[in-house]
C-alpha cells in the first residue's frame, strides 16, 4: 500500500475581482495531523501566495478528505520529544503556522470539514472566518496526554469567553459543530455537502468590498489586539486617512467606490 506524502496543496482560482487561494492540508491517512514537514510548509505556502499573487482577495484553508480539517499536532512525533529544548522547538513551529494565518494580508476562511482538535482547533481560531460542516468536532485534548494547551489557544477567550475556554481546556472534552456555533467559535454551520456553497457566499461578499479596505481592516484589527483603546482609535484614524492617499496620482478606492455608489443611486432614481 502506498502511503500519501504529507503536503500543502495550493490552488489558485482567478475571479473577476481577483484571485482566491485554497490551501489544503493533505495527510488524510493521519486525519491531516500536523507533523514537522507540514508545520514548516504551511507558513511558506501562505507567504508565497501572499507575496506572489498581487490581486489576492482571500485564502481558504481546509483539510483533505471528508473526515478531518486538522486532527491536531502529530502525537507520534510529540511522543519522541526528548528534552525541554526539543519541546520548545516543536511548539514554536505550531505557533508560527498559526501566526502565518493571522499575519496574512487578506482574510483567511477556515473551511472546517471534520475534526479540528488541539493544534487543529488553534489553526481554526487563527482564521479570520470559520464555517463548519455539521460533522465537525472541536476540542483541546492536550491535558489528556499530559501537556497544557498553549500558543494560539490564547485566542480562545476572546472568541468564546473565559468560562467556555476553561471548560474546553481543563476538561479536554470535545464539542460538536452546533455547540461551537452557539459558543461563537464558528460563524456558520452547514451540512457537509454545503461547505463549498457557504464559502462561496462569503467570497462573493468579499468581492463586493474594496480590496484595499479589507486588507487595511484586517491589519487594523490585528493592531487593536495589542494596543490600548486610545491607541486603537488613533490607529483607526491613521488607517482612514491612508485610504484617501492616491497611489501614483490615480483615483483612490473610496473615490472610485463612492462614485459608483452615487452613480447607482442616480440610475435607480435615488436622490
Amino acid at each position: 500500500m502506498t502511503i500519501p506524502t504529507p503536503s500543502i496543496l495550493t490552488t489558485l482560482t482567478r475571479r473577476k475581482a481577483g484571485t482566491i487561494a485554497q490551501i489544503t492540508i493533505s495527510r488524510p491517512n493521519k486525519l491531516n495531523a500536523l507533523n514537522t514537514p507540514l508545520l514548516d510548509s504551511l507558513p511558506q505556502s501562505i507567504k508565497k501566495v501572499s507575496t506572489e499573487t498581487t490581486d489576492l482577495l482571500a485564502i481558504v484553508l481546509t483539510g483533505a478528505g471528508p473526515k478531518s480539517f486538522i486532527g491536531g499536532a502529530d502525537i507520534a512525533e510529540m511522543a519522541q520529544l526528548n528534552s525541554p529544548l526539543a519541546a520548545r522547538h516543536f511548539i514554536t513551529k505550531v505557533h508560527k503556522a498559526c501566526a502565518s494565518l493571522r499575519d496574512a494580508p487578506v482574510p483567511v476562511i477556515g473551511r472546517i470539514n471534520g475534526f479540528a482538535l488541539g493544534a487543529g482547533c488553534e489553526i481554526a481560531a487563527a482564521c479570520d472566518l470559520r464555517v463548519a460542516g455539521r460533522n465537525a468536532v472541536f476540542g483541546m485534548p492536550e491535558v489528556r496526554v499530559g501537556i497544557p494547551s498553549v500558543v494560539e489557544a490564547a485566542l480562545l477567550p476572546n472568541l468564546i469567553g473565559w468560562g467556555r475556554t476553561r471548560q474546553l481546556l481543563l476538561l479536554g472534552e470535545n464539542i460538536d459543530a452546533d455547540e461551537a456555533f452557539r459558543w461563537g467559535l464558528v460563524g456558520k454551520v452547514v451540512e457537509q455537502d454545503a461547505l463549498d456553497e457557504a464559502v462561496e457566499g462569503w467570497l462573493a461578499r468579499l468581492e463586493k468590498n474594496g480590496p484595499l479596505a479589507v486588507r487595511r481592516q484586517k491589519a487594523l484589527m490585528r493592531t487593536w489586539e495589542n494596543v490600548s483603546l486610545e491607541q486603537g482609535i488613533q490607529a483607526g484614524v491613521a488607517a482612514f486617512e491612508e485610504s484617501f492617499v492616491a497611489a501614483d496620482g490615480g483615483i483612490t478606492e473610496p473615490a472610485r467606490m463612492m462614485g459608483a455608489f452615487f452613480q447607482g443611486q442616480v440610475e435607480k432614481g435615488g436622490s
